[in-house]
């Protein structure tokens, strides 16, 4: 009796180990990106699936602490919603006050979409 309850514990650890890795396969890709200068920070969200991948995405603005960006460990310096700006969703966190270093721009990964890290910039 063991041995069949260990066989359809391991089948059902198999088969939702599979799901979550099919899920996270297709989760639509996004893109953000970043530019700014003097403190002013603004950019883009960009994906194939605008409604739920673009508009109304939380973009996060990091002062990166390290050598790579790792939101949890960066210093957060502002945050925005992207909105509908010509064929992208376009995020600004105007003056942040943080005019040197390196910075980068994060969006969490959704229940449709891809989180994404944007280039790092040097200011």
């Amino acid at each position: 009796m063991k041995i069949k309850t260990l066989i359809a514990v391991a089948a059902i650890s198999v088969s939702g180990a599979l799901a979550t890795s099919a899920a996270a396969a297709s989760l639509t890709p996004t893109q953000v990106t970043i530019k700014g200068q003097n403190g002013d920070y603004f950019g883009y969200v960009k994906s194939s699936d605008s409604n739920h991948c673009e508009n109304n995405r939380k973009v996060s603005v990091y002062k990166l602490l390290g050598d790579t960006p790792k939101p949890g460990d960066d210093m957060k310096i502002g945050t925005d919603i992207a909105q509908p700006n010509g064929p992208d969703a376009m995020w600004s966190i105007g003056n942040s006050g943080y005019k040197h270093g390196k910075f980068y721009a994060h969006v969490r990964k959704t229940q449709y979409c891809q989180a994404d890290n944007s280039p790092v910039i040097s200011r």
